[in-house]
């Protein structure tokens, strides 16, 4: 069982990680007093971080997180195509999982991976939009929602045509087809578990909605490693889902929150990134 017990130690440590991050920095949009020492800088900072200016600081962040994901993803493929980096870890993850993983540790293994495949993720995604109808009369976290799933299905897949990488030549413990990178369970993973973590907890406490989200960085991570050990990925391919999910996820946060702020009717986000 050591393949189950260190895709189980890995996730669990990222999840802490996240916990952790989302603990102790929230987005805090009124938090002008703490950033920034120079007058013009702080000038500057206060206006995008005022209600009625706030437009301004989103789309900045909507930049820095697709440049983010941008250099994440073309740093990986770089190594791909050289073969440096993290790349050297490719054939060596691939072949160590298929080749000591034991008939228990790849039935959890399929257990994992399927957190990340489509019709789970439907349905808990189609569950978590009908409750909060329920709670909030509001179509907008099924929108949220959707756009998330449905944007991370189209990157992966242009990205899959486009890169058009092959699959680790090693035993296949599951049936897949298709390009290899990136994962699209991986990103599938990362982007819908952390849609579902921040429609859950809106309007819950800083430590509720950092324990969601730790949660979700849990079981995208768990998703992903399973993918490279059951030999279906490379590890740069995961890594790469990894980057994209969570990049898409954050960056319609991002933008479902400019949407609303320029509305005085609405007091708070409707999707909460705390």
């Amino acid at each position: 069982m050591r393949v189950t017990l260190i895709v189980v130690l890995v996730a669990l440590a990222a999840g802490a990680v996240g916990f952790a991050i989302s603990a102790r920095h929230p987005l805090d949009l009124d938090a002008t007093d703490e950033i920034g020492r120079v007058p013009r800088a702080r000038r500057f900072l206060a206006e995008r971080f005022d209600r009625q200016t706030l437009r301004g600081l989103l789309v900045t962040v909507s930049f820095v997180i697709v440049l983010a994901v941008a250099l994440a993803v073309g740093l990986l493929l770089d190594m791909v195509a050289t073969d440096e980096g993290l790349a050297e870890y490719d054939d060596n993850v691939a072949e160590w999982g298929s080749a000591n993983a034991t008939s228990d540790a790849i039935t959890v293994l399929r257990l994992i991976t399927n957190l990340g495949s489509t019709w789970l993720l439907t349905i808990v995604m189609a569950v978590t939009a009908l409750v909060a109808w329920l709670v909030r009369r509001s179509l907008v976290p099924l929108a949220f929602l959707a756009v998330v799933g449905v944007g991370q299905v189209v990157l992966v897949n242009l990205l899959k045509v486009i890169v058009d990488r092959d699959r680790p030549d090693v035993l296949q413990l599951v049936a897949v087809q298709g390009p290899s990178f990136p994962s699209g369970h991986s990103a599938a993973a990362a982007a819908c578990w952390a849609a579902v973590a921040l429609v859950i907890g809106y309007g819950r406490s800083r430590r509720t909605q950092a324990a969601l989200l730790g949660a979700a960085v849990v079981i995208a991570v768990a998703v992903a490693m399973s993918r490279a050990l059951l030999g279906v990925h490379w590890l740069t391919d995961v890594l790469a889902g990894l980057a994209i999910g969570w990049g898409w996820c954050a960056l319609v946060a991002v933008a479902f929150q400019t949407r609303l702020s320029g509305s005085p009717a609405h007091r708070r986000p409707a999707v909460s990134c705390r």
